[in-house]
């Protein structure tokens, strides 16, 4: 059977080598495929090392496998675990190359150990009802093949799998166990349908020259691939392992290579120390670093694979557990702003991440659905009360706290939106809904011509400003370099937005891993094209992630040239040394102006409770009448199912007072006594005016009453404004 299997295995590689069943498309096809869509509409997954050498490490792998039945071991409970970490896949490492090599399904291929219970085949039925995925790690590594084995002793069984090659194959070495583990690939096919594809530790030589992977592809077009550390072409998704030594820590999306739209993840531990699996330790999780990370990476459009380390029984150790419970109602609270969304400041518009004003750190994330619809995630809040964002072209409407709903005072100017008066952070994330009116003062990719002093092959100036992302121009590592935009005709010019191919971290991570982006630039201006004259602009820019600005003097100008002097990277880095990548940018024509204030909630008095009667008998009311109150001390008027959300709010009473002398109310909220208003007179009962009270309500609906202090009752009253 085995002699069999392997043949016919053998076969399908021989027909797509020669071309007579259908490969994987090409890398670039790849890019976006629908067998992304799962992953691409998640927002994390849980990283699940546990095997054979989970302490108390087992040698023998009935005993094992026996214990962890024993021990209550269930698919529900690691589902149950991942749901409060808001993940939406799994990826279970039981073959790992530290954990023994054991198989979690009852293979029919000897060589290591496999279990009789189908752990796998349990786990993906559980997540598939949860409406989740599992995928399956697998290694090409057999060099741990005898760790923790007294001499002589393998985890791996060479004669084995040979007798079932039919063949000899020694599993200690790297093509010998590439054999082994690409027939566990072909069963795991076989026997699972409902896997949402494999999670590859680096590539083996053997797989490649088997055509493993456009076996996957043809057999399992809806399986997906994930390689670590390595931006193999044919792989869906690149994970960026355990980065650190990032400024703030949480910032991992600083240490990430890989650009949009390719499928990025970033896997690491959550424990603070200890290996990826269970070594009998219970060490603890730092709340602020992995909600930072958690929060960092979706506003990059980064997955977070969470590691956490299952114990025998699959059990996760107490404090683990504790960081799950926390999370699991964190995010409820926020979840809006996360799930659903893409990152701003890169390929999807939005306003611009990264280090703000007054020490102040974050992202921003916007809608998939309504690119109106926008968050801010502070994550390092300011040193005062103050939050200034560059807006990126964007319109803004309206600022709320979305914890709370509570309005936020905003202006917006000079290319910046700024909140004021804010207190009351979040020690970990303070989110900000903000509502836009599209973009304005931009100029569209079809209005520009483009040119360079250096193009690589294949990346010429004209896709440096397409409004594309899936092309980008190349210096083709050529410095200084000028870009210049054509816009046909002299315009008014007032900035230069620019987004950088994100391929290279965005600090030096070490003397070989550098920052592909500008550091020192000038700007000219010109009628012509040919007469320059001196530089507009002039600086360095911040070796950041996502769109960068360049700020011009108010000016009109036929052609822009940006010329770029150096780049982050040093020449010990000759991979990123003078190497630069615009995926796109844009001149802005003037930043946005003054924004349009958000409309209060109106309620008439007509449909609230009047004591008196509601009269038509003057002009200039709204609806259909207004509330007359009886002649008395003690008269009202009571508005119920006033909407609010938890925090101060604006009143606006309309009222016309015929009479020469003020009136006077009591105002309640809710029951309580929330001031005394003054109606001045109106000098006639067909005039009408406002009176305010800045007063707090309650989340969801509210009561709202006046009661005259006066024997001539209230003022005629119009309507109730709520301006939150």
């Amino acid at each position: 059977m085995g002699r069999l299997r392997r043949l016919l295995a053998y076969g399908a590689a021989m027909l797509v080598a020669a071309g007579l069943v259908v490969a994987a498309p090409s890398a670039n096809a790849d890019l976006q495929n629908p067998r992304q869509d799962f992953l691409r509409a998640s927002t994390a997954g849980l990283f699940l090392h546990w095997g054979e050498r989970t302490s108390p490490a087992h040698t023998d792998c009935g005993a094992w496998e026996s214990d962890v039945t024993k021990g209550g071991w269930s698919a529900d409970y690691w589902v149950t675990e991942a749901k409060k970490l808001h993940a939406q896949y799994i990826v279970l490492a039981t073959f790992h190359s530290r954990l023994g090599y054991a198989r979690p399904w009852p293979s029919a291929i000897p060589g290591s150990c496999h279990t009789t219970r189908d752990f796998l085949g349990e786990l993906i039925a559980a997540t598939k009802k949860a409406g989740m995925r599992t995928i399956l790690y697998m290694t090409n590594d057999p060099q741990w093949h005898n760790e923790g084995l007294p001499a002589g002793k393998d985890w791996l069984d060479s004669a084995g799998f040979s007798k079932y090659a039919g063949h000899k194959v020694d599993l200690t070495t790297n093509n010998g166990f590439g054999e082994f583990s690409y027939d566990n690939f072909l069963e795991v096919m076989d026997r699972y349908p409902d896997l949402g594809g494999f999670w590859i530790d680096n590539d083996s030589q053997y797989w490649l020259d088997h055509n493993l992977y456009q076996q996957i592809q043809a057999k399992r077009p809806n399986y997906t691939l994930s390689n670590n550390n390595e931006d193999t072409p044919i792989m869906d998704m690149v994970s960026n392992e355990q980065k650190t030594g990032m400024t703030p820590a949480y910032d991992y999306p600083q240490a990430v290579w890989t650009a949009a739209p390719r499928l990025i993840e970033a896997d690491y531990k959550l424990p603070d120390t200890g290996a990826w699996w269970y070594t009998g330790t219970d060490s603890t999780v730092d709340k602020g670093l992995n909600v930072g990370r958690y929060i960092a990476n979706a506003g990059s459009s980064i997955k977070s694979l969470m590691d956490e380390t299952a114990m025998v029984n699959g059990k996760f150790p107490s404090k683990q557990l504790d960081y799950n419970n926390f999370l699991n109602g964190y995010l409820d609270q926020i979840w809006g702003s996360v799930t659903g969304t893409e990152g701003g400041g890169y390929m999807y518009g939005g306003l611009q991440p990264g280090f703000w004003n007054d020490g102040s750190q974050g992202v921003t994330t916007i809608s998939k659905t309504n690119p109106d619809l926008q968050f801010v995630h502070v994550l390092t809040k300011p040193s005062g009360s103050t939050l200034k964002i560059r807006d990126n072209g964007y319109q803004v409407a309206k600022v709320t706290n979305f914890r709370t709903g509570a309005s936020v005072s905003f202006t917006q100017g000079n290319g910046y939106l700024t909140l004021t008066g804010l207190s009351g952070w979040d020690p970990y994330d303070t989110v900000f809904q903000v509502d836009t009116n599209g973009r304005s003062g931009i100029y569209p990719a079809s209005t520009y011509t483009m040119s360079a002093t250096a193009s690589a092959s294949g990346h010429a100036a004209s896709v440096a400003a397409d409004g594309s992302y899936l092309t980008y121009w190349d210096n083709n590592k050529t410095l200084p370099v000028s870009l210049t935009y054509n816009l046909g005709s002299s315009k008014p010019v007032q900035y230069l937005a620019i987004n950088q191919r994100e391929d290279s971290v965005s600090y030096a991570r070490s003397a070989t891993e550098q920052s592909a982006r500008i550091k020192a630039y000038k700007v000219f201006v010109s009628a012509n094209g040919t007469d320059w004259g001196s530089a507009v602009a002039s600086g360095t820019l911040p070796s950041h992630r996502g769109v960068q600005f360049i700020d011009l003097p108010t000016t009109s100008a036929r052609y822009v040239k940006l010329e770029v002097d150096s780049t982050w990277a040093a020449s010990s880095d000759s991979t990123h040394y003078k190497l630069l990548r615009i995926d796109d940018s844009w001149i802005g024509s003037n930043y946005v102006g003054a924004a349009t204030p958000p409309a209060a909630d109106r309620y008439e008095a007509e449909n609230g409770a009047c004591q008196g009667t509601i009269d038509s008998n003057h002009t200039g009311y709204s609806g259909t009448g207004f509330c007359n109150t009886t002649n008395a001390t003690g008269s009202s008027m009571e508005w119920t199912g006033v909407q609010g959300f938890s925090g101060d709010v604006t009143l606006t009473f309309r009222y016309a007072n015929g009479t020469t002398t003020t009136r006077t109310a009591t105002l309640t909220v809710n029951g309580a006594a929330a001031g005394t208003l003054s109606f001045a007179p109106t000098a006639s009962w067909d005039t009408w005016a406002d009176a305010t009270a800045t007063v707090p309500l309650n989340a969801g609906t509210n009561t709202i009453r006046l009661t005259s202090a006066d024997a001539g009752g209230t003022p005629n009253l119009d309507y109730l404004e709520v301006a939150h």
